[in-house]
């Protein structure tokens, strides 16, 4: 109903126009003002032709607020269609003549035009004026970069009614731009000079719009960011820049992972996961947090069943559902179960049959280890001997054993467990047809237990960051890089090789955290304390990726290298694992010692203040 009365109205302004043009415009050429009722008939034929034209171009049906190009068209052809209604009139009667007919079609198109426009011009009139008076208000932004990505997200902060933000200055380092315009913003100097400006144009919010720069450059940016305490964040890649959809949509707070300092590990898994598709796998520690990112990969490349296995039922039991959620049709199957528990692993692999085992069940917690060492062999080195052997006895083609760097020169029994792995793996790579290899990276960024989340958690709560040495250095990859590095080393496997990513420069602890109670919004030691509590038992300060005598052997893909075997007394190894294993089920208290007989890298470190 409401539609059918502004169509009404539309019509009768139209009948208005065509009257008042024809009479004004006999006004203002000079001819009688009784020639409208001589000739009443050609005003009425004037009046329904304009009606009965608007209608058949549609301009009664469009939304005149949204009108575009085609709106514009439609207007000019009835505009032309209702002159040459005018002409005629011209030509037929004797009364009326052609420079009525110029005045008369001028009045009428600029009439008609003005009544439909007049909406959308009285929005922009609004928008304007409402945008003026929120320029205060809206947060003030700085864009670091003044290229292709910087000029289009400048423009939409600009333009578009739904991002409340207002670019106030650019920076670049290129001299050419410093001083000219993008989209209406001075570059006003370097990024060097990024707290300077900052000050001087009350920055509130710092934007990074340098897609294709590398991540080392990104975090030294970021670092003179901090010094502002502005809200900093960035594009996320450069991506963007190829399709060329740059938005602010795109924009993402900068995280932790930004100031790693190194490219992300490149791997291409739809090249290389040809070895997972339509093949039996089994994960262990499948609800852990690379366990769980393994299988959510694994998954997505068409497995013929995917069996996950795990002690903790409530995180096997969130993934087995995101699983069947996001993969319906996938052939998944669940088991509580303990590596422990050899019984359990051989009826599971004579059950299954699994072709590959992913082994990343573990305990890595380095001081609870310290604490329960008998645990830590129970669970590593004998769940890794149960699982590894039956992967052998049972026929699986690639066993794929999940490391860390702690197992090079270990401090801590957690470390030289998981060395106690490798060297099962390798050893147990002469004695079955499958291919066990281990890959051995750092921390992870984000997983269960890690410094991230320990220092989300403190800064969350008012601090104070707790980290116990100043000097302290780790290796960092996120989750992604890990598994992307697990999962490649199963394509490359060729039996006994360790892995190893190179994970670029470690980075100090105390780095991290300085840096991410900046993200916070918040400063070191005025806003968040930070505490040093000292080394716990078993801590390096440094860790290491590889044992002197190992060497690197380079793979197709450049960060991703292989150590070399290091031979040792494998005659009575296994005779020794299961001794190891006896004792520390007997609850002994030199298991420490009984693994340094296997590890004799293995060296504990006293407490450092």
């Amino acid at each position: 109903m409401r539609t059918i009365i502004k169509k009404l109205i539309l019509a009768a302004a139209d009948i208005i126009i065509v009257i008042v043009a024809s009479i004004l415009a006999i006004a203002l050429t000079g001819s009688e003002f009784d020639l409208c009722i001589r000739e009443w008939w050609y005003l009425l034929v004037s009046v329904v032709s304009a009606v009965v034209i608007n209608y058949v171009f549609g301009l009664y049906r469009r939304i005149w607020r949204y009108a575009g190009a085609t709106d514009v068209m439609r207007l000019f052809g009835a505009s032309i269609a209702q002159m040459t209604v005018f002409g005629l009139i011209t030509i037929i009667s004797e009364n009326y003549r052609i420079n009525w007919f110029t005045v008369c079609s001028l009045i009428y198109v600029f009439a008609l035009a003005g009544s439909r426009f007049s909406i959308k011009m009285l929005e922009f009139v609004e928008t304007s004026s409402k945008a003026l008076s929120q320029k205060k208000t809206l947060p003030r932004v700085m864009v670091i970069g003044a290229g292709s990505a910087g000029s289009l997200i400048i423009n939409e902060m600009r333009n578009s009614n739904k991002v409340a933000l207002l670019p106030v200055c650019a920076l670049d380092d290129d001299n050419k731009k410093i001083g000219r315009e993008i989209n209406g913003v001075k570059v006003v100097g370097k990024i060097k000079d990024v707290e300077k400006y900052a000050k001087e144009y009350k920055v509130d919010q710092i934007l990074i719009a340098l897609p294709s720069v590398d991540r080392k450059t990104v975090r030294d940016i970021i670092v003179e960011c901090q010094k502002t305490k502005c809200k900093i964040q960035a594009l996320p890649g450069l991506y963007q820049m190829m399709t060329g959809k740059v938005s602010v949509s795109d924009i993402k707070d900068v995280e932790v992972s930004d100031l790693l300092g190194r490219e992300q590990v490149e791997v291409n898994l739809d090249d290389i996961m040809g070895y997972i598709e339509d093949r039996v796998i089994l994960v262990t520690g499948g609800g852990g947090s690379i366990g769980s990112e393994l299988c959510r990969q694994i998954a997505s490349h068409n497995p013929k069943k995917l069996i996950i296995v795990d002690i903790y039922e409530n995180n096997e039991y969130e993934i087995q559902q995101e699983l069947i959620r996001t993969y319906p049709e996938l052939n998944l199957i669940t088991r509580i179960a303990s590596v422990r528990d050899k019984v359990k692993m051989d009826a599971l692999f004579n059950e299954f049959k699994p072709e590959i085992v992913f082994h990343a069940a573990a305990h890595k917690h380095v001081p609870l280890m310290e604490e329960s060492p008998n645990e830590a062999v129970k669970n590593n080195i004998g769940g890794t001997f149960n699982v590894a052997d039956a992967a052998g006895r049972f026929g699986a083609e690639k066993f794929i054993l999940i490391s860390t760097d702690k197992a090079v020169n270990p401090t801590n029994i957690m470390g030289a467990t998981k060395r106690v792995c490798e060297m099962i793996v390798q050893t147990m790579d002469k004695t079955y047809a499958t291919n066990f290899v281990a890959v051995r990276f750092g921390n992870v960024l984000g997983s269960n237990g890690s410094v991230i989340p320990l220092f989300s958690k403190q800064i969350a709560a008012g601090g104070p960051v707790t980290l116990t040495h100043k000097d302290i250095v780790r290796y960092f990859m996120t989750i992604p890089e890990a598994v992307s590095l697990v999962l490649q080393a199963g394509a490359y496997a060729k039996g006994g090789e360790i892995f190893v990513l190179d994970m670029g420069e470690p980075v100090k602890i105390y780095d991290l955290a300085v840096n991410m109670i900046r993200l916070s919004g918040l400063e070191p030691y005025e806003d968040i304390d930070i505490k040093i509590t000292g080394l716990r038992p078993g801590e390096k300060l440094y860790e290491e990726r590889l044992m002197a005598e190992e060497g690197l052997q380079t793979t197709e893909n450049k960060m991703i290298s292989i150590g070399k075997p290091i031979k040792f007394d494998d005659a009575d190894f296994f005779n020794k694992i299961s001794r190891l294993v006896d004792s520390a089920k007997d609850e002994t208290s030199d298991i420490k010692a009984l693994v340094h007989e296997l590890v004799p890298t293995y060296k504990p470190q006293t407490t450092e203040k």
